[in-house]
């Protein structure tokens, strides 16, 4: 697999750890488990986006772009991260905010990723909930071009087949870290959104063989729109690399149980994963992604669904910034005195 022939640039501070998660194994008393620390990839607070962004940018330089367009959710990591990269690499940025989250509150429209993009010093414009998100990238785009800029357009979540190899290189990776740990992965679990992570991951695990079964817990959409969504990625990622055969399909897996109310609507399953890994290992998940998808393990653990003595990898995708967002919810305000 030669990833070499994409431009690239050095954003990730890799390989990030895989830890045993000791005191949650003994908690649950199911699987081992173990964790990816891809929230320590090391760029503006680190998540997954990063390894998407150097393969982005990489291709943005080539194509001699001089301004960055992207767009995702009010508190979106992947907004919070690209505007980073664009300042490592002296490039202009605009972003794009949908208010996705219909009831948010004070904290959730100025504190966390949007402090974050504020400080980093984007041009930051926002979007009512519902819109196409696509059609004012490109609106933007071209908007940016009659003034004369060269805009490089990234899609939500970094998630087409450029943006996959970063999690291709990431699969990898983690085969590497198995193989020095002598230790057998049975399964592993991560949350998915905008898919480009979970089909990534599986084009290359499934392309060089590794066969690991990999859940993706939705964040957003029901299983079978998610399970098509990864799957026309993978596909093209796949393409993308000119690997032999087809992409098999039957590894895309989706949960979707553990959404809730909708994107970014927080749930007590959630609220009891991001304290549960904190009191016991001292990481932080987010309120968005990791909580969701960490309560969905936590779930089928309680469920049965891994047998004691599996080895399961929970892959951290960031986001720990999100927390400020949601204070009212993770926590009461404590009565200092005064």
């Amino acid at each position: 697999m030669n990833l070499t022939r994409f431009p690239r640039v050095g954003l990730t501070l890799s390989a990030t750890p895989l830890e045993y998660l000791s005191n949650l194994t003994q908690h649950l008393g199911g699987p081992n488990l173990y964790i990816k620390r891809d929230d320590h990839t090391g760029l503006a607070l680190g998540g997954n986006k990063t390894r998407k962004l150097e393969f982005l940018i990489g291709d943005a330089l080539v194509k001699g772009a001089t301004h960055i367009v992207t767009q995702g959710a009010t508190q979106s990591n992947h907004v919070r991260q690209t505007i980073a990269a664009a300042n490592k690499f002296g490039l202009k940025s605009t972003v794009l905010l949908e208010e996705r989250v219909g009831d948010g509150h004070d904290d959730y429209y100025a504190n966390g990723n949007v402090l974050l993009d504020q400080i980093l010093g984007a041009t930051i414009e926002t979007r009512p909930g519902g819109v196409d998100m696509n059609k004012e990238l490109e609106a933007v785009g071209e908007r940016l071009r009659a003034a004369g800029e060269v805009p490089y357009l990234i899609p939500g979540g970094g998630s087409n087949p450029i943006g996959a190899l970063g999690y291709v290189v990431s699969a990898l990776e983690l085969i590497v870290q198995a193989n020095e740990q002598r230790l057998a992965i049975d399964h592993v679990v991560h949350a998915t959104g905008s898919t480009g992570t979970q089909a990534g991951f599986l084009v290359g695990i499934e392309g060089s063989s590794g066969h690991i079964p990999v859940i993706g817990v939705s964040v957003r959409a029901p299983r079978e729109k998610q399970e098509e969504n990864v799957r026309r990625l993978a596909r093209q990622t796949w393409e993308l690399l000119g690997l032999r055969g087809e992409f098999p399909d039957a590894a895309v897996v989706v949960n979707s149980d553990y959404v809730g109310g909708g994107y970014g609507v927080p749930t007590e399953g959630m609220i009891e994963a991001v304290r549960l890994l904190a009191r016991f290992e001292g990481i932080l998940l987010d309120p968005v992604y990791t909580g969701k998808a960490f309560a969905g393990l936590v779930d089928l653990i309680r469920k049965g669904h891994f047998r004691k003595g599996e080895n399961v990898v929970f892959l951290h995708t960031g986001g720990s910034a999100g927390l400020f967002a949601y204070r009212s919810i993770l926590a009461p305000r404590p009565a200092f005195a005064r």
